[in-house]
């Protein structure tokens, strides 16, 4: 570990990860296992996601609802395959009451057992559906666009905090549509949404795709994917769309009549992305000091550190302060003008949580109506005048930060994307990480067994319009797809 308490990332990247998170204090292990308590620098970087995916919904027609956390065990017992699918993940409630134990405490009273377990969600097909019987009869009553802001259980076993854990908050959107044709537009639309936040919020750019069967949302027809490279060259998932076709409809019995006067099934979508954001952005940013922000998602924009020697210096020096932060109204900024810490301290802290601009101001800069500016993604201090141009000076430059963040991430997914023809060369440099691209003949047995000699998985068949070129890098017959595989949180 480096003397600032965050492991290097080549040493141990994992660590590192822990590492960061913990010093930008974005979360703590809560006493469930595989829980983590969100505290307020990490809730307000999620806080920042929702509002900017929120507005995107809603100008794409979506309206917000919510829907119970407990949903009843017949329910997943409905759609075969997606029973099949989070029945090892489920939480499930038996009782409703506590009484006192003979040996003290508590346990569930035996005469307030359920008449029928309820599931706590790992996602809500189940019961959006079960409402859509009931809220649908023709087609005057279709499209439904609805998402829900909401927290899941899924019981993971293997967990990290924000990329996997027990219970996460997400949303999950829900679409019922009269064809289609209009189902599939609506899977489309909202995985551009994604990657269209992904790069232009999140500086993170992305890999649009299609998973391949075992890859695939239960109970969907098809699910698209955008997949983010991290620095270590590992995939991280960032965000997915299912077109569910019939399949809902019919578990659950939601017709319409048609223009015909024909009773049919409605056809689905769901979508959803979670705080594991929050890890791709750590993950794709952050270096060995701290946390990186980008500016879009910071919860403090900028920071402005007060700097004097001495009661005689002080009350200039942070009124000066407090001028320059109100001239930036509109912008997030923190005056940090603690006593009890030197200004080496603040810095050091306010690196660490990730803050992609520092003003620095001392006596000198007030009486030269200047503040001293420092970027956290380096490339030295520069001064910037205090006069009418400051807010655009300073949001300019918060815009270079966010560009800067993109590119730098663009120029690794370039540098580390391959293009590989045999299986002897894919298992020898998927060790470095890393995502490549082969030739595939879609065969769910040797996907299988490339995951388990290689721990690599198809992350998705890119949207890039990318065709075969020869023969399949493993099997040698006819390749069917163009696949990216890569190691993946």
């Amino acid at each position: 570990m480096a003397d600032n308490g965050i492991t290097p990332r080549e040493r141990d990247y994992s660590q590192w990860y822990l590492d960061v998170i913990s010093s930008a204090e974005l979360c703590d292990y809560s006493p469930v296992k595989g829980s983590m308590v969100l505290r307020p620098h990490g809730f307000a970087v999620w806080d920042l996601m929702k509002g900017e995916l929120d507005q995107r919904f809603k100008d794409t027609g979506h309206v917000n609802a919510y829907f119970p956390l407990l949903i009843p065990v017949s329910f997943l017992s409905k759609e075969a395959e997606h029973v099949e699918g989070f029945a090892k993940e489920c939480a499930v409630v038996t009782h409703h009451r506590l009484r006192a134990a003979a040996g003290g405490g508590v346990e569930p009273d035996p005469t307030a057992r359920l008449e029928e377990p309820l599931v706590i969600r790992p996602t809500s097909e189940t019961i959006i559906w079960h409402m859509y019987g009931k809220w649908i009869q023709s087609h005057r009553d279709l499209p439904i666009l609805i998402n829900q802001w909401a927290n899941v259980v899924r019981w993971e076993m293997k967990t990290r905090p924000f990329l996997r854990t027990a219970e996460f908050l997400w949303q999950e959107g829900h679409t019922a549509h009269a064809t289609a044709d209009e189902a599939v537009e609506e899977t489309k639309k909202m995985l551009g949404v994604y990657a269209d936040f992904a790069e232009n919020v999140m500086a993170c750019p992305v890999i649009p795709g299609v998973k391949s069967a075992s890859e695939r949302f239960a109970g969907a027809v098809d699910t698209m994917c955008i997949e983010a490279m991290m620095q270590n060259g590992w995939a991280l998932q960032a965000g997915t769309s299912h077109f569910l076709g019939q399949n809902f409809a019919k578990a659950f019995d939601v017709t319409f009549t048609g223009d015909s006067g024909v009773r049919e099934y409605v056809w689905a979508t769901s979508w959803g992305v979670s705080t594991r954001l929050v890890g791709a952005v750590i993950m794709t940013h952050s270096d060995d000091t701290g946390l990186v922000l980008p500016p879009m998602l910071a919860p403090v924009q900028v920071v402005i550190t007060p700097i004097w020697k001495g009661e005689a210096e002080k009350a200039g020096v942070v009124a000066f302060a407090d001028k320059v932060a109100k001239a930036l109204k509109g912008l997030r900024v923190k005056v940090d003008a603690r006593d009890q810490l030197k200004p080496g301290a603040k810095y050091f802290e306010w690196e660490r949580k990730g803050v992609p601009l520092r003003l620095e101001i001392g006596p000198r800069d007030v009486a030269q109506n200047s503040v001293f500016a420092a970027p956290r993604t380096g490339g030295g201090k520069f001064g910037i005048p205090v006069d009418d141009n400051l807010k655009a000076t300073v949001e300019a430059k918060l815009a270079d930060i966010q560009g800067v963040l993109l590119q730098r991430a663009k120029e690794r997914l370039a540098a580390r994307t391959f293009r590989v023809d045999s299986y002897a060369e894919f298992k020898e440099k998927i060790e470095g990480g890393g995502f490549f691209l082969v030739n595939w003949c879609d065969d769910a047995a040797n996907e299988a067994t490339i995951k388990e000699e290689t721990k690599a998985t198809i992350r998705c068949y890119p949207l890039d319009g990318q065709a075969p070129t020869g023969p399949c890098f493993y099997s040698g017959r006819p390749a069917t797809h163009v696949a990216l595989f890569a190691r993946a949180y």
